[in-house]
């Protein structure tokens, strides 16, 4: 897989200083950790998930989730079950026909609906070879260790490593008398399995939802106090440098919406500086299709720390992969701050800023594996370019 690999080579150097590289399913889990971007939800009864997914190639797709918790109805688990075995199977005879090869197949997750879910269809373990790892809903210290053994014995048996992504969306994660313990417990047991801990979800839908809130479209999630609160615990206890898990912004759930209240969000300048009248006309599109909101809540996660973003619509992944891209001015600086190592404080080449070795290094490394896997936009190219 490699991002943005859609793109013809002269518009690739046009936007690239440095183009992203390739990754597999079995590279480094360091590296996987950083390389879902946009991961897309679909439930598991729907039909066609197979085609979509080969449709969406060309979307950039790169990770997705086949949900069979929240997304289905009670009843229809059974369904969802038959219907994941079956998708599995179509792609690998996708793949044994030349439809799609196999290196471009996305990370595909199943959402389980709980521990009894799990085991059910672990023991179908050899038809699983395609699937990334599994994620694991309403994660919590009473159900959290049960997820994780039974994901270290199917590893134990099986050819290949499977990864687990907890969500963190129950009432003692966010409930104010039991979320510090709530949090401690949870980072207990993933420390006990970091090795297959590939990374953290935040469910905000579900922790909205426990208050009774839901955010609109032209709001972003760290505009509602409480799910913000809860981020930054969390944030505050798994992104601490010396125990640094992953973390996955929360899912903008949105498309083309209702009427504004409020004014777009999106300068005019930077699509316009960028692509001349073929970027006005993709900003009035992303208006339009309510995707200014998104964007400002995906730089509002990465300001927090966080990586990649779930979503629940095609148009979405360009989006939030787009963000994802290391932009010069951060490539430059984080090879100074490494090169310096433990020196002083050195200015930036770009006279506008302090770079200081020891407090900078941790971010200077994340932001070197991010550029391996999303690359490096050209000096004076914006992020717009990959809005497509």
């Amino acid at each position: 897989m490699r991002f943005f690999d859609y793109l013809d080579e002269p518009t690739a150097n046009k936007i690239f200083h440095i183009k992203p590289d390739d990754f597999y399913l079995d590279s480094q889990k360091d590296l996987l950790s950083y390389a879902l971007g946009a991961t897309l939800y679909i439930p598991a009864t729907r039909q066609n998930i197979t085609q979509n997914i080969i449709n969406l190639k060309s979307s950039g797709l790169k990770s997705c989730v086949l949900c069979m918790e929240d997304a289905i109805n009670d009843s229809e688990l059974e369904a969802a079950e038959e219907n994941l075995f079956l998708v599995l199977k179509q792609l690998e005879i996708a793949v044994e026909q030349k439809v799609i090869n196999s290196e471009h197949i996305p990370m595909i997750f199943v959402r389980v609906k709980n521990e009894q879910s799990f085991k059910k269809i672990i023991r179908n373990m050899e038809k699983l070879y395609l699937i990334c790892g599994f994620v694991f809903p309403k994660f919590s210290s009473y159900n959290g260790e049960e997820f994780f053994s039974l994901l270290r014995e199917v590893n134990s048996l099986s050819r290949k490593v499977f990864y687990g992504l907890p969500i963190l969306e129950s009432s003692e994660i966010i409930y104010l008398e039991s979320r510090v313990n709530g949090l401690i417990a949870v980072k207990n047991i993933l420390n006990k399995y970091n090795d297959i801990v590939l990374n953290i979800r935040i469910g905000a839908t579900d922790l909205s939802g426990l208050y009774s809130i839901r955010r609109e479209f032209d709001q972003t999630i760290y505009d509602i106090s409480v799910i913000n609160s809860c981020i930054a615990d969390i944030v505050n206890l798994f992104h601490r440098a010396d125990s640094e898990y992953v973390i996955s912004g929360p899912v903008w759930e949105y498309f083309k919406s209702g009427d504004r209240l409020l004014k777009p969000q999106l300068r005019q300048s930077a699509f316009s500086d960028e692509l001349g009248n073929e970027g006005l006309t993709r900003k009035n599109y992303l208006i339009n299709q309510y995707i200014d909101g998104l964007i400002k809540e995906t730089l509002l996660d990465k300001a927090n720390g966080l990586v990649g973003k779930t979503v629940i619509h095609p148009t979405h992944i360009p989006i939030v992969n787009g963000l994802q891209v290391v932009t010069r001015e951060e490539y430059e600086d984080a090879k100074v701050i490494l090169k310096n190592g433990k020196n002083g404080v050195v200015k930036s080449t770009y006279n506008n800023k302090m770079n200081e070795p020891k407090p900078h290094v941790n971010w200077a490394r994340k932001i070197l594996i991010k550029s391996k896997i999303y690359g490096v936009l050209n000096e004076g190219r914006n992020y717009t370019s990959l809005f497509t």
